[in-house]
């Protein structure tokens, strides 16, 4: 069985195309339209990696990251901020928030892959 991923991002498009290139390279996709909801998801169920945009309403990627990684039980959670908003400071930020890598929309598919790979340990046959 393949690894989970989480894709949290407002825009209904960006969170089909990301689902579409990670199936594609073969994980399994949940979805979030955003933070609060992206966090009820993680209370039920801890995927192997999240996706997370970060200019969404009402809690935007950095809070969530921040409490991901607050709490005990998703504290370990490789996360990739993956946002429009791609100067040193967003990126900065996302990072000191908790994120482990930081990718600038538009994502080109062959770099989200190779990023997500890179956070997780290879598969046993």
């Amino acid at each position: 069985m393949g690894y989970s991923v989480l894709v949290v991002d407002d825009d209904p498009m960006k969170r089909q195309l990301l689902r579409l290139i990670l199936e594609r390279a073969g994980f399994g996709v949940a979805e979030a339209a955003d933070g609060a909801e992206a966090l009820l998801t993680l209370d039920n169920t801890v995927p192997d990696l999240m996706t997370l945009d970060v200019m969404m309403p009402h809690m935007d990627g950095f809070t969530v990251c921040a409490r991901v990684r607050q709490n005990p039980k998703t504290a370990a959670l490789p996360i990739i901020m993956v946002s429009a908003r791609a100067d040193g400071g967003s990126i900065r930020e996302g990072l000191a928030a908790g994120a482990n890598r930081y990718l600038p929309q538009p994502v080109m598919p062959d770099k989200l892959i190779k990023t997500v790979n890179e956070l997780l340990p290879p598969q046993e046959n």
